[in-house]
């Protein structure tokens, strides 16, 4: 009997390591590392997009479990290196909008510190690389900042068609702050004459170098509907810096898209207003560039963030929105901490 106790003692002792093995590479499982995350849905999927050489792009069923499904551009645009000479493969801040049965993918063409930047678009009928109409053409140029031209930074494009239907882009990081301006029907270019307007921004002492970003931290405008007003959210701070980041989300709503956006206390966005939605902690110290959405009745922001213990790597998070009284966002405070992807493997 003792024989036979012995071996179902190691036998359950086997099931119990190999079950804890298990449970802590769950627990060790990789997560998501990005930046500017992005998402569409088509069918049962969600497709995340983000910054990345050709915009890398993750697929999932459940939002947590995510694959990696490949890139948008197998190579650079063939105009990226006119517009920024220092260009270094990386295309940023994409957003991704669906229209009439088109999925438009805008991306930003920069080098760091520097407005040598252009904001193009490329079209698919399909976000499924297994669809027949799963084919990414790049439709070029929409607006483009020249240093000592332009006070504003083309990159970090957002798209939201008002209730009129017609079409606009919010895009910025530093220099002048957040703009807005018309585009066309087809989605791919501005509208003329051009309609533009300031939708936020901090202070630039007056004599700052107009090449220079400047002190102005501000980047990253996201426009989200609900109900009777436009919600602006952008990021103040500093990003890409791990542990050092001070990345932050402020917000502001409006009953028009051109603005004004108010913060809580009725302060102008454009006059250096904007009300905190969600500051870092001492786990994630920096975190920010977040898009908004509804899926299947559900709201959700989605955004990077710098994990302290993790050497300051950006992470991937989404969390659940509710709405206060006054109609503005609210979530659980622990959802920042709640939320992990996991990356699996094909």
């Amino acid at each position: 009997m003792s024989n036979i106790r012995s071996k179902v003692f190691n036998h359950l002792k086997s099931l119990t390591l190999v079950g804890l093995v298990g449970f802590s590479a769950q627990i060790n499982a990789a997560q998501v590392s990005i930046h500017d995350p992005v998402m569409a849905k088509e069918g049962d999927s969600y497709y995340l997009f983000s910054t990345g050489p050709g915009i890398t792009i993750y697929s999932s069923t459940d939002k947590v479990h995510w694959q990696n499904s490949g890139r948008v551009f197998e190579t650079e645009p063939t105009w990226a290196r006119d517009v920024a000479p220092s260009f270094n493969g990386h295309l940023w801040a994409p957003d991704i909008f669906e229209h009439n049965g088109t999925f438009y993918l805008y991306y930003s063409v920069s080098a760091f510190g520097k407005n040598t930047s252009a904001i193009g678009v490329a079209v698919s009928k399909s976000l499924d690389p297994k669809s027949k109409d799963y084919n990414w053409q790049d439709k070029g140029i929409i607006v483009e900042s020249v240093p000592y031209r332009d006070d504003w930074n083309a990159i970090d494009p957002n798209i939201i068609i008002d209730e009129k239907g017609t079409p606009w882009m919010s895009f910025g990081s530093f220099w002048g702050g957040m703009k807005l301006v018309k585009l066309n029907d087809d989605l791919i270019s501005m509208a003329e004459p051009q309609e533009w307007h300031t939708l936020a921004k901090l202070d630039r002492p007056a004599f700052e170098d107009d090449a220079e970003p400047g002190p102005a931290q501000i980047e990253a405008p996201f426009i989200f509907k609900k109900g009777d007003f436009y919600y602006l959210t952008v990021s103040y701070g500093l990003c890409c810096r791990g542990d050092d980041s001070t990345y932050r989300m402020a917000i502001g709503r409006s009953t028009s898209v051109t603005g004004p956006y108010l913060d809580k206390e009725g302060k102008d966005m454009a006059k250096g207003g904007g009300s905190v939605l969600l500051n870092g902690t001492k786990a994630w110290p920096g975190l920010g560039h977040n898009s908004m959405y509804e899926f299947d009745g559900k709201d959700y922001l989605v955004f990077h963030a710098y994990e302290s213990a993790d050497n300051g790597l950006q992470k991937l998070k989404m969390i659940e929105l509710d709405w206060d009284k006054n109609g503005w966002p609210t979530f659980d405070p622990k959802a920042l901490d709640n939320y992990e992807s996991v990356l699996i493997s094909k």
